[in-house]
């Protein structure tokens, strides 16, 4: 039900002004359904970059099985009436009703009678010493360009060396993390090196090394464990997977990771897919928090917050088809949760009764590489090729927008008869005639940095 201190706006002359913060999928699905329910209505959506990004598609931007370009929708092309920001929302001041910004070049602030709050969560690089300093997230585009110009900076690396040691060290690849995005992009890597090798002669006298490090007993907690099982066999036995199972990591450094069951793996890449953590924004509002979530009705409004709204990773939404429980953070939740809670507001300025979140997910799936998946579909377990069709199909339904379903669609048929580019992209700037960079984009650019030698190198 709308909050008491909340009065519905009955005035059909008056339009109600609605800030979405966050340009994911909870957030521009949202902004959609709002244009729709109330024609009338000031919508602004303020996000830090301009663009929505599909997340699921991260490892295949690193493995160079699509462009970059063909993972991200511009938020301008997807929204009609709303006006969009590209702004570093600064703070949210609940009693004014107030959003307070800044962009590159000045502050501002807004007014709201609602605020959907779906700003997500943000990539937790203190769980394990030397995490911060030593590891690769995969949470943006930036990250995926910049793990992809590693992998490839590491083979040219291993390329010019004869240090057979070094050689081994720079084509080692740690994942930690056997979830989703763990087992999807170590099967990216797996394949990138296995169709790249033919260009490294030099370096295939070691052969690469890809181990995934998971605490738990299967790969895929959130599949069956049959599929986990099936998971782990195929990663081994055609990409050349070691998964490290019932293992976690201790410490990590510039030379490797040291795991929990005393052993230590050399590696010159470690890549993390392990925890999140509030968004700032979400730790600094006086609500209640679940796990970092702000903990939300079931209509998804936030309690003792009047006119402020949650959903998305950043939200504990009940789930009323699963005894209330929790949504988890996935994409499939966030594209229905949007649509409902525009029809929640839409009923609120109608002085209607706003309704309970529900959705019974149809499955889970997950590419494993080599043109095969893992799927829970409608309580059915599939493995194999089929599946990887239906991974497939169902990402591309979902991308938003014409124009990037059909890139995406030949870039895909494109990449299952031709290798992948193996171009190092840096994006520097030109230098002057002294020879000194202007100036660099160290987001985009990727590795340039010099290796540091690994202590076996030494011995």
């Amino acid at each position: 039900m709308p909050d008491a201190s909340t009065p519905a706006i009955t005035d059909p002359n008056r339009s109600p002004k609605i800030i979405i913060i966050g340009g994911g999928f909870a957030g521009a699905t949202a902004a959609k359904s709002l244009e729709r329910r109330l024609r009338s209505a000031d919508i602004h959506l303020l996000s830090a970059e301009n663009h929505l990004t599909y997340n699921p598609l991260l490892p295949e931007v690193v493995g160079a099985s699509v462009l970059p370009g063909h993972v991200v929708a511009p938020l301008r092309q997807m929204v009609r009436r709303a006006k969009v920001h590209q702004v570093q929302v600064t703070g949210i001041d609940t009693e004014a009703r107030r959003v307070h910004f800044r962009n590159s070049s000045e502050g501002g602030h807004l007014d709201y009678d609602h605020l959907v709050l779906a700003c997500g969560s943000r990539a937790n690089l203190q769980m394990i010493p030397g995490m911060a300093e030593h590891t690769l997230p995969l949470k943006t585009v930036g990250d995926a360009l910049y793990l992809r110009n590693r992998v490839i900076a590491r083979l040219e690396d291993a390329e010019l060396t004869e240090n057979p040691t070094l050689r081994r060290w720079l084509k080692t690849f740690v994942v930690i993390g056997g979830g989703f995005s763990g087992v999807e992009v170590a099967g990216e890597i797996s394949d990138f090196l296995a169709e790249s090798q033919r260009w490294y002669r030099q370096s295939q006298l070691e052969t690469a090394r890809v181990v995934i490090v998971h605490g738990g007993p299967h790969l895929l907690p959130e599949l069956p464990e049959r599929l986990g099982r099936f998971t782990e066999r195929k990663l081994s036995r055609h990409g050349g997977v070691e998964v490290r199972l019932g293992t976690r990591s201790e410490a990590i450094d510039a030379q490797g990771v040291t795991l929990n069951k005393g052993s230590r793996i050399d590696a010159g890449t470690v890549v993390s897919t392990i925890g999140t953590t509030a968004n700032r924004l979400i730790e600094a509002l006086p609500a209640d928090k679940e796990r970092g979530r702000l903990r939300v009705e079931p209509d998804m409004s936030v309690p003792g917050l009047p006119g402020v709204w949650a959903i998305g990773d950043c939200a504990a939404v009940p789930n009323s088809r699963e005894d209330g429980a929790s949504c988890p953070p996935t994409a499939q939740f966030a594209l229905r949760q949007g649509p409902q809670l525009a029809a929640n507001i839409a009923r609120h300025e109608r002085d209607e009764p706003t309704r309970a979140f529900g959705y019974q997910p149809k499955g889970l799936m997950s590419a494993i590489g080599h043109n095969r998946a893992v799927a829970r579909v409608y309580g059915i377990n599939l493995s194999g090729f089929i599946p990887w069709l239906l991974w497939r199909g169902f990402y591309l339904l979902y991308i938003p927008t014409l124009a990037r379903k059909a890139r995406l669609y030949l870039e895909w048929n494109w990449a299952m008869f031709f290798p992948p580019d193996i171009a190092h992209l840096r994006f520097t700037r030109t230098v002057d005639d002294s020879g000194d960079e202007v100036s660099q984009d160290q987001g985009a650019q990727g590795v340039t940095e010099r290796s540091p030698t690994p202590v076996a190198e030494r011995d």
